[in-house]
């Protein structure tokens, strides 16, 4: 399992400049992509979930550029992708949902049963099978997304504030989730929410204003913040010593005080 991501800038025709010469890598574990709105988290999940051409750079997924047309399709077959906005027909149940999904995802007609069974079941739906998705409650949502990102079996997931229009109840329970899903997946969580980080995350990147501005593992993302007074938690206090220090010195940060990105 890898993810490389190099010198990508990615800019909307209207918006401008979304994401600039960003980098990074993985190989293992739950990354998180920490920012404020607007900084281009969504932008670049789209991007690796190939939701959107690339413009400049390259990224590689399991060892294949997708600017490769030939093997993008076979790429797709590896990624489990859940948007930011999840949209879903409110009369189909749980399982004829994630079926269908398994379905525009190419499982195979002979696996498709047992992968749907296998992924409501790693997100602890399989007693709501048959209930329709309109009955669901949000927390109840959030995790039917969750296995139809999972049900194609993928090598790599990519989940755009999975947490998001949760209560603090259904949120914990569903970190509890991903941190159990990244111990069999290379997992890339894009979020505003520190504790999210905190909570699930081995390695941390901080976007600000499209630009990777820091690199490098919750501990020491809390350690940069030891003279901050922002936030209640040392990484909240670490997040917002990042991102003043960027603003009052335009630096970039990573654990070890280089700029170059390094494989997790």
């Amino acid at each position: 399992m890898s993810l490389e991501v190099h010198h990508v800038s990615f800019s909307y025709a209207r918006r401008g400049p979304a994401l600039v010469d960003v980098s990074l890598s993985a190989t293992t574990g739950v990354i998180g992509v920490l920012g404020p709105n607007g900084s281009g988290k969504s932008t670049l999940v789209r991007l690796l979930a190939t939701e959107l051409p690339l413009q400049q750079g390259s990224i590689r997924i399991l060892g294949q550029d997708l600017r490769n047309r030939a093997t993008l399709r076979s790429v797709r077959r590896q990624i489990g992708y859940l948007p930011q906005r999840f949209g879903y027909y409110p009369d189909f149940t749980v399982f004829e949902f994630v079926e269908y999904v398994a379905w525009l995802r190419e499982v195979p007609g002979s696996e498709r049963s047992r992968a749907v069974e296998e992924a409501l079941a790693s997100v602890d739906l399989l007693h709501h099978a048959r209930k329709p998705l309109r009955e669901l409650s949000g927390g109840q949502l959030r995790r039917a997304g969750l296995a139809c990102a999972l049900v194609n079996r993928p090598a790599i997931l990519l989940l755009d504030e999975p947490t998001v229009a949760l209560d603090p109840e259904q949120r914990s329970a569903f970190r509890s989730l991903l941190k159990q899903v990244g111990t069999q997946h290379l997992a890339l969580i894009a979020t505003h929410l520190v504790e999210d980080v905190t909570t699930v995350c081995t390695k941390v990147i901080v976007l600000s204003a499209g630009r990777v501005v820091f690199q490098g593992t919750p501990e020491e993302l809390a350690a940069l913040g030891q003279d901050s007074e922002l936030g209640d938690t040392p990484i909240e206090r670490g997040y917002h010593a990042v991102l003043v220090q960027l603003r009052d010195h335009g630096s970039q940060l990573d654990g070890s005080h280089d700029q170059h990105p390094r494989e997790t």
